[in-house]
């Protein structure tokens, strides 16, 4: 659908330097495909040809970037985008080699390692994240009526949200208290659930989750199909006032959790054993596309504002890529508020706690453990592994991201495992991989609680 032949000059015979020192400082005016120099031979590479997913949403902005402004030409990759139109075929598509590389949510990943929820176990695999951040909460007007507001406004006050939220979904017959996200691996789902416990309400049996295709949410809050929705930009922005009429942000994903991954860059392992070159330029060519979202959040707005991809205008994928977001409300109060890091492709905001060298596109495989902990804590899969640890380690290749990353004058972390702090949790819980099964224990509310019997 987006695939042409490139013309091509002679070009490096390997991957060993070629993106050596190209992404210190600041890397890039503006530049289009015409501008980049080819540094690698397409026939030193296993497999040139590639065909890559991406859904219709603002996390397609670096797959848009790497095609239109020639990276993945410089890497010697010619690449067909493949418009999926959810995150089940994207995930699948990849599963079943339909696609070679996809962006997947990022519990895709794990819970294909874990064979969660019954499903047949792949080896899927990642080495990057493609961004952090950019997902959003909406709820209904009636929600608004009820007195809920964005969380911003409770200043932190989970007991006078709970006592909103939960007086609300009380009221509702049980048909009717449904909330839709986008996977049921989605790190969505398990914010949705994270802060209805916080909020008093047992998400199992308090109300029911269903799955939606992103570009169909608003049309579904709209008719009353669900009470709210969390879904990645611009589907928020859709539907506050001032555009669609029909919700209002309640929250960030990164109010849930701030640092969260949000989509990772999946293969299958076999992908990479037959391909490591081509691996390689396409991990090079999705770092630097990263990178120059983050230096050029304006153009990139409308970069995808396209038919070809989001087919939004500008006006709703800029609020969360820019900064500039409105939350909305039915009151004409006016929310617009400045949030540089809505989405990180990229650096990392200086108030975010994170250790030295860290950066958005490098995997943590302690936040794929707390991934693995919300699937334990909501029935997904039975108990956490013994083999956790091992199990995320061949998810997420940390190792190769080190490897790839260190040829193109990028510093890494030298951990994989990072304490996730209380201040970057909405419930000030903090996160230590060292001791899944003790975190797990410690929410009282969650999928196959033992129950205490007692004598009478």
């Amino acid at each position: 659908m987006l695939s042409r032949p490139h013309s091509r000059r002679s070009l490096l015979r390997g991957l060993g330097a070629a993106g050596a020192g190209i992404l210190t400082g600041r890397i890039y005016p503006t530049v289009q495909a015409a501008d980049i120099e080819p540094v690698v031979d397409p026939s030193s590479l296993e497999k040139p040809n590639l065909t890559v997913g991406y859904v219709p949403v603002n996390d397609c902005a670096p797959f848009a970037v790497a095609y239109e402004k020639g990276f993945f030409r410089k890497y010697g990759l010619n690449v067909r985008l493949n418009r999926e139109s959810s995150w089940a075929n994207s995930r699948d598509g990849v599963i079943f080699g339909r696609l070679d590389a996809s962006p997947v949510v990022a519990g895709a990943v794990t819970n294909a390692r874990l064979g969660a929820e019954g499903a047949r176990r792949a080896p899927m695999c990642a080495a990057m994240t493609i961004h952090r951040h950019g997902n959003a909460m909406t709820m209904n007007p009636a929600m608004w009526e009820a007195g809920l507001r964005p969380w911003y406004e409770y200043a932190g006050n989970l007991e006078a949200f709970g006592r909103d939220f939960r007086g609300y979904f009380q009221t509702l017959p049980s048909q009717r208290r449904l909330w839709a996200t986008v996977l049921s691996s989605a790190i969505y789902e398990y914010f949705i659930r994270y802060l209805a416990a916080d909020a008093g309400i047992n998400p199992i049996a308090g109300f029911r989750i269903i799955i939606i295709p992103p570009p169909q949410m608003v049309t579904n809050i709209r008719i009353g199909a669900m009470q709210a929705y969390m879904v990645a930009e611009p589907w928020n922005t859709r539907a506050i006032t001032g555009n669609e009429g029909v919700g209002f942000t309640f929250a960030h994903g990164k109010e849930v959790w701030r640092g969260h991954p949000d989509r990772v860059l999946a293969v299958m392992e076999n992908f990479i054993e037959k391909n490591p070159r081509t691996y390689r330029a396409l991990v090079m060519a999705m770092i630097e596309a990263c990178r120059y979202c983050d230096e050029h959040r304006e153009e990139i707005a409308e970069l995808i504002s396209a038919r070809a991809y989001t087919g939004a205008p500008t006006r709703y994928t800029s609020p969360a890529i820019v900064g500039n977001y409105n939350y909305g409300g039915f009151d004409e109060q006016d929310r617009i508020r400045q949030m540089p890091d809505s989405t990180l492709f990229f650096r990392l905001p200086e108030d975010l706690p994170h250790p030295e060298q860290d950066h958005s596109t490098f995997l943590w495989q302690s936040q794929g453990i707390w991934l693995v902990t919300q699937a334990a804590r909501w029935g997904q899969i039975p108990e956490i592994p013994a083999d956790v640890e091992e199990r995320i380690r061949r998810a997420w290749r940390t190792d190769l991201y080190r490897d790839i990353a260190a040829d193109m004058g990028i510093p890494c972390p030298a951990e994989d495992f990072k304490l996730e702090p209380a201040e970057v949790f909405i419930d000030n819980k903090a996160f230590d991989a060292g001791d899944p099964v003790g975190y797990l224990n410690s929410f009282e509310i969650r999928a196959n609680r033992p129950l205490a019997f007692y004598p009478s």
